[in-house]
């Protein structure tokens, strides 16, 4: 047997005991070669032949990963683990295929121009498609507005830093917020005050007072299928932050990664209802397709344009990757894994909503209602101690995430909750496991 087929049965038989679960990441091509002893050459070999057969599959820039062989879409999780804390997409619904064809056309279509340093503000022609799937979502905008990041965590972090024409410096969040950027604003040092939102919205009152403080140089918003809470902005809140931005000269950085998720009643952003430019569009498609993508559009108003362009400054995003991204778009792959993808996160949803109806009946559990996209935020009552009952839902293989890291540290005034995420709960077990939630939040409540 060569030391191409060694690779490729040894790979095989570490996947069939265990070693690499799906969805696990392989070594990269170089440590491959140095672990079996091999040249880079005989590892890209193995490594295509497994994808050919399905048996995994790769991100451009990221590397290879093992495929879920599961054939029900709907049976996420593993070992009998009910994941409620995953915000991560589903393998089991990664369109790596159809990717992987547009990868192999847009190499085709553009050939050595993508092997270039290329555009800091992103593939001209991905932004010319990003028009017309923008406008989709109520945001029309033009090419020259619509810039390529690497994910929307670095358009937020050129936002944070970079000045704004009014000369203010602090940033306003929702509490509870992302806390991914909460962190990453802590870290930095940056000035930021927090503005409660809870299931049933904001105080506009409260949101106006802070606006008409002068400090703030934008307010950072999720408007739709909101993380934690998986809720959305009524009509009349959208229409009202718009026009409190235009009133008091405060720019919104309007958050709707979720947009592709939402069933059922349709949501304008803030953007549509803006007639100042004082909304900053932010757009990822990280959770429609797959992480590792790392690519989000932002549409940037003109005073704000080339100030946010100094501060991005380079080409930090793979050209490939773009290609790719607007050949799935135009081709029409991307409307119908959006079609498939919202359609299965909606009867998780439902099936949460069920499973409380049979389980909570003594109402310990608050579910936000109305909830889309793949969050549902569980207030619980005082006497649970969350730690205590995050630890014994471990136990018990139901994973979950508690509400306290989706606040910034001196806040104070705080709801205790859960976050639930759908996204990879399998359908199968999500009553058991919103079972095992209520009996033990009813017992760490003294019930």
């Amino acid at each position: 047997m060569n030391k191409y087929h060694q690779v490729i049965t040894e790979l095989e038989r570490q996947m069939k005991e265990g070693q690499y679960r799906p969805g696990d990441k392989l070594p990269s091509v170089r440590s491959a070669s140095e672990i079996y002893g091999c040249s880079v050459s005989t590892i890209l070999k193995a490594y295509g032949e497994l994808e050919r057969t399905h048996t995994i599959y790769s991100i451009p820039q990221s590397g290879y990963y093992m495929v879920d062989k599961t054939t029900d879409s709907e049976a996420a999780g593993s070992e009998g683990t009910v994941d409620f804390a995953s915000a991560s997409p589903d393998f089991n619904v990664f369109p790596y295929l159809d990717f992987q064809h547009c990868l192999n056309k847009a190499i085709d279509q553009y050939k050595y121009h993508l092997f270039t340093y290329g555009d800091a503000l992103g593939l001209e022609s991905l932004r010319r498609t990003l028009v017309s799937h923008l406008a989709e979502y109520q945001v029309f905008a033009k090419a020259e507005s619509i810039l390529i990041t690497s994910g929307i965590q670095q358009a937020l972090e050129i936002l944070a830093r970079m000045p704004f024409p009014s000369g203010r410096t602090e940033i306003l969040v929702e509490q509870p917020g992302y806390d991914i950027y909460l962190r990453y604003l802590e870290a930095e040092g940056l000035p930021v005050s927090g503005i409660g939102r809870s299931a049933a919205g904001i105080n506009l009152q409260e949101l106006e007072e802070q606006f008409a403080s002068g400090r703030f140089k934008f307010f950072y918003t999720m408007p739709r299928y909101h993380n934690p809470l998986g809720t959305t902005y009524s009509t009349e809140e959208r229409k009202a932050i718009a026009g409190l931005a235009a009133k008091y000269d405060v720019y919104i950085a309007e958050d709707d990664y979720m947009a592709d998720l939402g069933i059922g009643r349709r949501y304008d952003p803030i953007y549509a209802y803006d007639q100042t430019s004082h909304v900053i569009y932010l757009k990822s498609f990280s959770k429609i397709i797959f992480p590792g993508l790392r690519l989000g559009a932002v549409v940037v108003p003109q005073p704000l344009l080339e100030t946010f362009r100094s501060y991005k400054g380079y080409t930090d995003t793979s050209l490939l990757s773009q290609a790719a991204l607007e050949v799935y778009i135009k081709n029409g792959m991307y409307g119908h894994h959006r079609h498939k993808i919202k359609a299965m996160y909606a009867k998780r949803i439902r099936a949460v909503y069920e499973a409380l109806g049979r389980h909570n009946t003594d109402g310990l559990i608050e579910a936000s209602a109305d909830s889309s996209g793949i969050y549902i935020q569980f207030k619980l009552p005082v006497t649970v101690n969350l730690e205590r009952l995050v630890k014994r839902l471990a136990g018990r293989k139901i994973r979950v995430v508690p509400g306290n890291g989706f606040y910034l540290p001196g806040y104070q005034t705080r709801e205790k909750f859960l976050r639930i995420s759908i996204s990879r709960a399998g359908l199968t077990q999500i009553d058991e496991g919103i079972l095992a939630i209520v009996q033990e939040v009813k017992r760490g409540s003294g019930w």
